[in-house]
């Protein structure tokens, strides 16, 4: 909600506010946008090390046949979205100022100050640290230094919910205040509610396919299995939240013939590490933004961005906009994106957040009919540790 009003104020304020006023915010972009480079690694080291050791630590066999399936699911959907990118944005963004439209400093105004923030290590070294550390912890069973990363994992979502996330409508503020300012407001906004409208009607696509293999998998009618799901879907829309719908999820999955003990396991664990709607909206997000700026997008690249992002978004922190922030570094590191350009990324993601949880939470119905199929309804019974995104 915020976030929506953020970018109402600052679109609106930048046709009245004077210049010297104006610079304040982009002088509090500057610094917040510095502590995010700054902050981000750590992020990723703190999140999916306790995330890669707590998979070791989990339910054997049918932890790893989940976490499969829906690392699968979720790296397949980053993929359609480089298919969909591919085949409709020359048309859909074609019409409008590529390189103007996401050159978001152009004649922008400069800050009072700057500080200086440079970040402790890299993202790849912080996510080979994560899987050397995640991993080591698993085989030596290290349970004081797996108590320890569970305590900084603590710390870093403590930072995000009390510091990052409630300073991030005025870092949005700021940023199209300042598109506004530029005058190159009205192009990206075009564009982007193509993009936002396109990623909607795409995490609906991928829903029915989703359903269509679980049912083919499962020997179940899959328009009548999604029907069933329905309710959570629309828990997901209404609240936006993974944790609030796992009751109704679970409800949903054992009317769609999945046991209790399945369903007990898989749809709290998916509420984790299933987040195929969030690929599609990054994905096409991204794509759209390197389209907008002319710069091309080789299969490679975003094949190997899309497996890292699958990887990342598995310790996307537990908050609203979690998965977006957890995937800032890799848009920086690997699609180069600027700091305004993650900024614009945030609010469009954010913007319509609630259309990804819901794809996300349903899909795991489909993830439940799968295992439930495969495990002949016995599944795992074991608890897993896991925090819901």
């Amino acid at each position: 909600m915020w976030i929506i009003v953020a970018i109402l104020l600052g679109s609106a304020l930048s046709l009245v506010l004077p210049d010297w006023l104006a610079r304040v915010f982009v002088t509090f972009n500057g610094l917040f946008g510095n502590f995010l480079g700054f902050f981000i690694p750590i992020l990723i080291f703190a999140l999916i090390t306790p995330a890669i050791a707590g998979i070791g630590r989990g339910a054997g066999k049918w932890l790893l046949v989940t976490t499969g399936i829906a690392y699968a699911s979720t790296a397949l959907s980053g993929f359609a979205a480089y298919g969909l990118s591919r085949a409709l944005y020359p048309a859909l963004l074609s019409s409008q100022g590529l390189g103007d439209a996401v050159d978001i400093d152009a004649g922008a105004l400069s800050p009072y100050f700057e500080v200086e923030m440079p970040p402790l290590m890299n993202i790849m070294t912080a996510l080979l640290l994560a899987f050397i550390f995640g991993i080591g912890m698993t085989v030596v069973k290290a349970d004081t230094a797996y108590g320890l990363a569970k305590e900084v994992e603590e710390i870093v979502q403590l930072t995000i919910s009390k510091f990052v996330i409630p300073l991030l409508p005025i870092f949005i503020f700021g940023m199209f205040l300042s598109m506004g300012k530029n005058g190159n407001m009205r192009e990206t906004m075009t564009m982007f509610a193509v993009v936002l409208i396109l990623a909607i009607v795409a995490t609906l696509v991928l829903l029915l396919v989703q359903f269509l293999i679980a049912g083919a998998i499962a020997g179940r009618n899959p328009l009548k299995a999604w029907k069933t799901m329905l309710p959570a879907y629309f828990t997901a829309l209404g609240t936006s939240s993974s944790a609030a719908t796992i009751p109704v999820t679970y409800s949903c999955a054992q009317k769609n013939g999945v046991s209790a003990n399945v369903a007990g396991f898989v749809v709290p664990l998916c509420a984790t590490i299933h987040l195929s709607g969030s690929m599609m909206k990054i994905s096409l997000f991204a794509f759209a933004i390197m389209f907008m700026a002319g710069t091309p997008v080789s299969p490679a690249l975003a094949f190997g961005f899309v497996l890292m992002l699958g990887i990342t978004m598995i310790a996307a922190p537990g908050v609203p906009g979690g998965a977006i922030m957890a995937a800032s570094t890799l848009l920086s590191s690997m699609l180069g994106f600027t700091d305004d350009q993650v900024a614009l990324m945030i609010a469009a993601y954010i913007a319509i957040d609630s259309f990804g949880t819901a794809c996300n939470v349903t899909g795991d119905g489909a993830i439940a009919m799968i295992v439930n199929k495969l495990s002949g309804g016995r599944g795992a019974g074991e608890n897993t540790e896991h925090k819901v995104a």
